[in-house]
């Protein structure tokens, strides 16, 4: 059988999972950003271990390889599209409907913080939990559909169907 490198089979889902997911994650980017002006406003407390504030992400997953430099923010940048294209490329060729899924939700979160990367050169972090003395990292929904695609490409990794029984 021909390997395929542009379309396969799940092809539709993980395109649409990877569109819909950016679009909702960039859409509120944009509210926090833009239109509510958190930059310049209080940040806002949805319960009393939520809140919403903004933070300028330079660096990687939990403010990891911070880049100051504008070498360092274009090769994040450069990473961030080649995942995207290797994520697509696994996405095409999987005949399995939960890696497919788990393949579009981390899609759609490496080209949520790849837009931020070329567009301000930073991700916007805006989801904050906190409690007391307890203190999570800021994150984005971006990183929400990272962590839920990863999880489903572990779950596939240990529960996988007859495609890992090979």
């Amino acid at each position: 059988m021909k390997e395929r490198w542009l379309w396969g089979r799940f092809s539709p889902l993980v395109a649409t999972l990877g569109i819909v997911g950016m679009a909702i994650d960039q859409i509120v980017k944009i509210w926090v950003v833009h239109i509510y002006d958190m930059a310049n406003n209080p940040p806002i407390s949805l319960t009393p271990f939520l809140d919403i504030i903004l933070i300028w992400n330079k660096g990687v997953s939990y403010g990891l390889f911070q880049q100051d430099s504008t070498f360092g923010r274009w090769a994040l940048a450069l990473f961030t599209i080649g995942a995207a294209v290797l994520i697509w490329v696994w996405g095409v060729r999987t005949k399995d409907r939960l890696l497919a899924i788990s393949l579009g939700l981390v899609l759609a979160g490496a080209i949520g913080n790849g837009i931020d990367r070329l567009y301000y050169g930073k991700v916007v972090d805006f989801v904050y939990f906190n409690y007391g003395d307890f203190s999570w990292y800021v994150f984005n929904l971006a990183d929400v559909w990272i962590v839920l695609g990863a999880a489903g490409l572990i779950f596939d990794s240990f529960f996988g169907g007859k495609q890992h029984q090979k």
